[in-house]
């Protein structure tokens, strides 16, 4: 499996040995896991695979990091954790990333790892810029860098809870957050996979072909050197997100938003995920 690129690590924690199993679409996640990495001497990075069969992981801890979509889990990670297995005393943590609405999302997180016997010990809610640009943008620069230094912060401290072994309940939005926006996520789960069905290609595109390359889903195929979607879609936007040309659009309004990618995320770390799950 490709491993993604991890920075220079502290001395914190150095008794704990860590997975950090991430899924990311626009490089949030995959910065957040790799600034607890620098955190924790004894941490490796590997993107969350899709398993069909039982995945056995040997670690000390176990953290599952990965972005929020439509206020709740991935189908993705959904599937990686009922495929999840490791030893008794293991110690499982989780980092939800967010916009700022994390809803119930961790709650739901606990609950179907409980059901497959999997304590979440902690989950952790970090807010960094927008990645949903049906919405907008991801906001001014400045906005973006104290985003940033805020996450930094989290981490640090995550990091440290992690090596005392704490516990305590998990992150979440307040009630009406957690009930509203739970309830348009359980409406809108089912159709996930097709809601490509909102992505086209104005006159920009090249037929570079990235957008198939780096879509975790292998759900993009070229014809005719142009895109078509193949209805498994996963919603993570990196097509749209890192096309060069910036000529994936996602329903009307994408044409004038600014595109986002973590500034510290390159392609080819998105290449990476892409050829680990295929």
């Amino acid at each position: 499996m490709n491993t993604p690129r991890a920075p220079m690590r502290s001395t914190k924690g150095a008794h704990l040995k860590v997975r950090l199993y991430v899924y990311t679409g626009t490089g949030n996640s995959l910065w957040v896991a790799q600034q607890l990495a620098a955190a924790l001497p004894r941490a490796g990075i590997e993107f969350m695979p899709r398993p069909k069969k039982p995945f056995k992981v040997q670690a000390d801890a176990v953290g599952i990091v990965f972005p929020v979509h439509i206020w709740g889990l991935p189908s993705r990670v959904i599937e990686f954790v009922k495929h999840l297995k490791v030893t008794p005393a293991a110690y499982l943590f989780a980092v939800a990333v967010n916009a700022g609405q994390p809803a119930a999302t961790l709650v739901q997180l606990q609950r179907l790892m409980a059901a497959h016997h999997l304590p979440l010990s902690l989950g952790y809610s970090v807010v960094l810029p927008s990645n949903y640009i049906p919405w907008g943008g991801p906001g001014p620069l400045a906005a973006q860098r104290q985003l940033f230094k805020k996450a930094q912060g989290q981490i640090k401290q995550i990091a440290r809870e992690l090596a005392h072994g704490e516990r305590h309940k998990v992150d979440r939005g307040p009630l009406w957050q957690n009930i509203l926006f739970s309830g348009i996520y359980k409406m809108s789960f089912r159709h996930v996979r097709t809601m490509d069905k909102k992505f086209w290609v104005d006159d920009k595109c090249n037929s570079c072909g990235i957008c198939a390359k780096v879509c975790p889903a292998a759900n993009i195929k070229l014809r005719a050197g142009r895109p078509l979607w193949q209805h498994r879609c996963e919603q993570c936007l990196a097509c749209l997100q890192w096309c060069p040309q910036e000529a994936i659009q996602y329903g009307e309004k994408t044409p004038r938003y600014e595109r986002y990618r973590h500034p510290e995320v390159h392609l080819q770390d998105m290449l990476d995920q892409a050829k680990a799950n295929r």
